[in-house]
């Protein structure tokens, strides 16, 4: 098994506190209003924090699967999370798993950055290259820079 990371780095308009609690602490009430693609998130097991695993549902007329995560690691007050996909459309004959941590940092303007770190685990010899992530790279930064517009838009979301 290898291990393939990718650093991806996000700058929004928005504080850490909202974007972190938009994203991991309360996605269900905010990645359905932002994405039509994204039907619903679910926690399936747990209450959330450690330990817990929460499902993303995504529309009848999207090809993705539904998507599992495990939180691993939450660290509310500097605004750091840790989590392992564990079922979805990334987990293939070639990816065991992707682990991912995302840090929610100030910037200079009052807003922050956002900074994730995914490891993807590879079965076997597998070798992974960014372009063999790139779609789903792509979405995501997309549903974030989405929440992000949606906070700005909405100042009393997840104030």
């Amino acid at each position: 098994m290898g291990v393939f990371s990718f650093v991806h780095e996000l700058k929004t308009n928005v504080s850490p506190k909202r974007l972190f609690k938009a994203l991991v602490t309360e996605p269900h009430d905010v990645l359905p209003k932002v994405s039509p693609s994204i039907k619903s998130v679910v926690t399936v097991q747990g209450d959330g924090g450690v330990g817990s695993i929460t499902q993303t549902n995504f529309a009848a007329d999207s090809p993705a699967k539904p998507m599992k995560n495990r939180v691993d690691f939450l660290d509310t007050q500097n605004y750091v999370s840790k989590f392992t996909l564990v079922e979805g459309d990334a987990i293939d004959d070639k990816v065991e798993k992707v682990c991912y941590e995302m840090k929610f940092e100030d910037s200079k303007d009052g807003g922050c950055v956002l900074k994730i770190n995914s490891d993807y685990h590879t079965k076997g010899g597998a070798v992974l290259k960014e372009e063999d992530i790139k779609a789903g790279t792509d979405y995501a930064i997309g549903i974030y820079k989405a929440c992000a517009d949606y906070l700005v838009a909405n100042p009393h979301v997840c104030a």
